[in-house]
């Protein structure tokens, strides 16, 4: 993860610079940790936001109330909508979330937990770019969950960033 998270602070402080923020669930702010473990973190880290209830979702980041409570908030589309929505309330040109399942849920069906991660891209031009994917954690902790997950997301906001730098 060392190598993973010098390389994102190189390519975010390439010009122009780049700017990121998170919204996360599951991962309790984990990908912040992450993040702000960087030395010089300041020079393009914004902030986040841990919010762990529909109610907090919907206020800070905007995601869509009926959408979110029919899945529990757990979804590629939650996940994508509190990216956006923390892209927007940090004014940051990128956004990682982090949605999901840190254990086993039998009231709702969830054998095997699981996360949705989504990165937000808002260009200075065009419409705003979004991916997400998501990871299954099977034979795993609450905790190892939540930092596998961290981890991956923050590799997705890595691959985004290799991508926007390539162009």
């Amino acid at each position: 993860m060392t190598a993973t998270l010098a390389e994102l602070k190189a390519l975010m402080l390439l010009e122009p610079r780049l700017s990121v923020a998170t919204a996360e669930s599951l991962t309790s702010g984990r990908v912040q940790a992450l993040i702000g473990a960087i030395s010089g973190a300041s020079e393009f880290f914004r902030g986040g936001l841990t919010a762990y209830s529909l109610e907090e979702k919907v206020k800070l980041l905007g995601v869509d109330r009926a959408a979110a409570a029919a899945v529990n908030c757990v979804s590629a589309a939650v996940a994508e909508q509190m990216a956006a929505g923390a892209c927007r309330l940090f004014a940051a040109d990128l956004a990682v979330a982090t949605t999901g399942y840190a254990e086993p849920s039998p009231a709702a069906g969830v054998a095997v937990p699981f996360a949705h991660w989504a990165v937000a891209h808002r260009p200075a031009s065009g419409p705003l770019a979004l991916c997400s994917g998501r990871v299954e954690c099977p034979s795993r902790d609450r905790q190892a969950v939540q930092q596998t997950v961290a981890e991956v997301a923050v590799r997705a906001l890595l691959a985004v960033v290799t991508e926007i730098r390539s162009r």
